[in-house]
């Protein structure tokens, strides 16, 4: 299934860029593998008093960047979509500027054990909101209205927030428009992921702004292409293990043949997560407990 991928996006690092009437963007200067061209913060509001969504990674050149693109302006609320070292860190020291709160779901992932694969920018185990959120919760302006809605996934805390003016989404990193979103077991759930991507189907947003990429407008055909994605890798899977391919590396080596292997550790976590929740939903078969070194078999 082809996804049909956004990935022009025309910007300058440090430089506010006004994207609609109540959303400003700053992208931060983060880029890498995971981020794409950098971390997306959104400025929401179209006067004097706004919040901050995903306010990124503390190097001097954003914080900088971010405190002149906010002179003059209070900052009401700070909005973090979930706890990775690319959405957080600037959280708490920007809300402290702006005598505000940090608004978030909390921190429930496990720390990363020694030799896990690095398949994010980075944990921030630190990140502690000073007021923890959940699904349906609303924040308001003078002229902005944003709905919380919990889409884990991702992660097991990954929000994603509703502008009411604008039926906008900011999808943190639910839904990219310049790639598939990684979702590693344990914190993150192959289950839970499709029931939130089909949760956001079903809201109808007229545009999705993600924190890395450019914005997604044509968002229905866009979404349902991500499940499709991952029903059609689960088929694939399925196909793999009936044909006698039990172990996850020999399921990777077959499925990512034409990838590059530096990217096979990733996409055997990937897997892993679908077969997870194909054992969940008795699909799939193992004699033990999931992992990458499980054997796995279809079910009778």
């Amino acid at each position: 299934m082809t996804i049909p991928f956004v990935r022009d996006l025309t910007f300058e690092y440090g430089i506010p860029d006004p994207l609609s009437p109540l959303v400003t963007r700053v992208i931060a200067d983060n880029p890498g593998p995971f981020t794409y061209t950098g971390t997306g913060v959104y400025i929401i509001g179209g006067g004097d008093s706004v919040c901050v969504i995903d306010p990124g990674p503390i190097t001097d050149q954003h914080v900088a960047a971010l405190d002149k693109a906010l002179i003059g302006k209070t900052v009401s609320h700070v909005l973090v979509t979930h706890h990775h070292a690319d959405h957080s860190p600037l959280a708490a020291p920007l809300a402290a500027k702006h005598d505000c709160k940090v608004y978030g779901f909390g921190l429930n992932s496990p720390a990363p054990k020694d030799g896990d694969v690095q398949l994010e920018a980075g944990h921030d185990l630190t990140f502690k909101p000073d007021v923890e959120i959940r699904d349906g919760q609303r924040f308001e302006g003078p002229d902005w209205t944003i709905d919380t809605i919990h889409t884990p996934g991702h992660t097991s805390n990954h929000l994603c927030f509703a502008l009411k003016e604008e039926n906008c989404l900011f999808s943190g990193d639910h839904i990219m428009g310049w790639s598939t979103s990684v979702v590693s077991p344990p914190d993150g759930d192959m289950g839970d992921y499709l029931a939130s991507l089909n949760r956001i189907l079903d809201r109808n947003f007229d545009v999705i702004r993600p924190t890395h990429g450019a914005a997604i407008t044509d968002v229905r055909p866009f979404v349902q292409a991500y499940i499709d994605h991952r029903l059609t890798r689960e088929t694939q899977i399925m196909g793999a293990i009936e044909s006698g391919l039990t172990e996850i590396g020999d399921i990777v080596a077959a499925l990512y043949q034409h990838v590059d292997k530096r990217l096979h550790p990733a996409a055997a976590h990937s897997v892993l997560s679908h077969i997870i929740h194909m054992r969940k939903t008795g699909r799939v078969t193992a004699d033990g407990p999931d992992g990458l070194r499980q054997t796995y078999t279809l079910a009778i």
